[in-house]
């Protein structure tokens, strides 16, 4: 059916496009019958895809990346669509309008999107009256928290800080956005000994905050493509020794390799969809055969269809999200994946999702 409006919706203006899609997650997400009807359309329940991480169950390991629901506005209705978890944000202490428009661009022909959005949101004070119930999701709840444009990397930590300080007691688990290439200079805090600071002053937030009486949360760090082999390995190691919990790889690419004679190849932004898919992957693979044995790996990055999904689990990532893949596959992205996952797991022999996990990367 997605197929069908398709052509109608990439007509319009994407921004519209989603400003409209989450007004109509919201009434059905105010509505009992709203979200029996999603789930009933585009639920999927299987204890061989159920994932048990940091304390937490996942019903099934296929996520919905940070940037569709910035404000915590529509978590519940995306959980009861069939999304193991759901990733809300970027959210930044003030809330800020983000880049000039326009700033989001369909590459149709290579099933892509560029985005320079800009951590466009309204704020941590408001993301956190939404996430109010975050406990009454179907699915695990994370928080994606960033700095504020006008902040100087300098006082990052204190951004990243404030942010933490507002919405600890929120969701099930928060990610250190310092990999988005449309925040000026967000990814020199990549550098190991400003990374290092940077983790410091976050923990640090967290441990103070738990002693108040806060439930202590995994904290992931989301890291970029376009690094080095040798900078990756450093910025990876880096994290765990200062008490990440787990790394989501990989956010969108500045390369334009693979679309570079698409006439809105030289916008300015992120790249992601079908051209991260293999750039992605091999990051997966790289990450888990370095740390893979102390910390988990999310997968995210051009992930269309259930073999793309599989082949980041199979490279090492315990659980997957999507986000570009649904502006082309549509609202039941998640069904379809988790659906193929288990003809995949099937074939190869697997009874259970993590027996896949890794096992290319240990060949």
């Amino acid at each position: 059916m997605y197929q069908l409006v398709r052509k109608y919706l990439f007509q319009q203006d994407p921004e519209e496009i989603h400003e409209k899609t989450i007004h109509a997650l919201k009434l059905a997400e105010e509505s009992a019958v709203g979200k029996r009807l999603l789930k009933m359309m585009y639920g999927i329940k299987n204890e061989r895809l159920e994932t048990q991480l940091w304390g937490l169950t996942f019903p099934n390991p296929v996520g919905l990346a940070a940037g569709f629901d910035k404000n915590a506005e529509v978590y519940h209705a995306l959980a009861a669509m069939g999304f193991g978890f759901v990733e809300i944000g970027t959210v930044t202490p003030q809330g800020q309008p983000g880049n000039p428009k326009p700033r989001l661009f369909r590459l149709s022909e290579h099933q892509a999107v560029i985005n320079r959005m800009g951590f466009n949101n309204y704020g941590a004070y408001l993301a956190g009256k939404n996430l109010i119930d975050y406990a009454y999701s179907d699915a695990p709840i994370g928080i994606n928290i960033g700095k504020n444009k006008t902040t100087p990397n300098e006082e990052a930590a204190s951004d990243y800080s404030k942010c933490l300080d507002m919405l600890y007691s929120y969701g099930h688990y928060v990610v250190i956005n310092i990999s988005s290439p449309n925040t000026p200079n967000l990814r020199d805090l990549q550098e190991t000994q400003s990374l290092r600071v940077l983790i410091r002053a976050v923990r640090e937030k967290a441990a103070e905050l738990e002693m108040r009486g806060a439930k202590q949360k995994p904290i992931l760090l989301k890291v970029a493509p376009d690094m080095s082999d040798e900078q990756m390995h450093d910025v990876i190691h880096a994290a765990v020794e200062e008490g990440i919990s787990g790394i989501i790889a990989t956010n969108t690419t500045l390369s334009r390799d693979a679309v570079q004679n698409h006439p809105r190849a030289e916008e300015m932004g992120g790249l992601s969809g079908k051209p991260l898919t293999e750039r992605s992957t091999e990051w997966v693979r790289e990450i888990y055969q370095e740390v893979g044995d102390k910390v988990p790996v999310v997968g995210v990055g051009g992930i269309f269809k259930g073999e793309d999904a599989y082949q980041k689990i199979r490279a090492g990532a315990s659980l997957v999200q999507v986000y570009t893949g649904m502006i082309y596959q549509g609202p039941g992205i998640a069904k379809q994946i988790n659906k193929k996952l288990l003809e995949l797991m099937a074939k190869d022999g697997f009874s259970h999702i993590r027996e896949a996990v890794g096992v290319d990367a240990r060949k």
